[in-house]
C-alpha cells in the first residue's frame, strides 16, 4: 500500500511542477509551485518525517510564496507571448532533457537491486517533531540561541532602518 500512494504522490508531484514550468502567466504558475510543495510535503509523511513536513509547508508553501506572488504582483508582469520554435537552442535543451532522464532510467536500473525493501527502526524515529526538538534544545542548544539573537538583532535593525526613513 505504501508504494501505490509514494507513486500516487510522486506522480502528483511531477505533474504539477510541469504545469509549473508550462504556464504562461506567472501567478498560476506560483500556485502549480504550492501545489508541489504540498506533494513534497506528503512524501515527507510517508517517510515519518513530520517535522520536515511542516517546515516544507508553513516556510516554502507559505512564507515564500507570499513572498514571489508579492514580487509578481508589485512587477505587474504582463502576459509575452512566447512561440516553442525548432531552433538550435530548443534542440539542445531537449537532448540535455532526453540526457538526463536517460541517466535518471539507468541508475534506477542499476540500482534497484540495492535498495533497502523496509526502513530501518531507528530511522522512523529521526524525523519525528520531538526527535528533532530534543536534538535542537540539548546538542544545539547554544547555536539556537544564538541564531535567534541574531535574527532578533536583524528585526530590531531593519525596525530602525525603515524608521528613519519615514521620518
Amino acid at each position: 500500500m505504501s508504494d501505490i500512494i509514494f507513486w500516487i504522490l510522486a506522480s502528483g508531484a511531477i505533474i504539477s511542477a510541469l504545469l509549473m514550468v508550462t504556464r504562461k502567466s506567472a501567478v498560476p504558475s506560483a500556485l502549480m509551485l504550492v501545489v508541489t510543495f504540498c506533494f513534497l510535503a506528503a512524501l515527507y509523511l510517508t517517510l515519518n518525517a513530520q517535522f520536515l513536513a511542516v517546515v516544507q509547508v508553513t516556510v516554502y508553501a507559505g512564507a515564500i510564496m507570499v513572498l514571489v506572488v508579492f514580487v509578481i504582483m508589485l512587477l505587474n508582469i504582463r502576459n509575452e507571448k512566447y512561440s516553442l520554435t525548432a531552433n538550435w537552442k530548443t534542440m539542445i535543451g531537449v537532448l540535455c532533457v532526453a540526457g538526463i532522464l536517460a541517466q535518471i532510467v539507468a541508475m534506477f536500473i542499476m540500482a534497484s537491486d540495492k535498495l533497502p525493501n523496509q526502513m530501518n527502526a531507528k530511522a522512523l524515529e529521526l524525523g519525528t517533531v520531538e526527535s528533532v526538538g530534543m536534538k535542537l534544545y540539548t546538542s544545539y542548544a547554544f547555536p539556537f540561541e544564538m541564531a535567534s539573537i541574531i535574527l532578533i538583532a536583524a528585526a530590531v535593525g531593519a525596525i530602525v532602518l525603515a524608521k528613519k526613513k519615514l521620518t
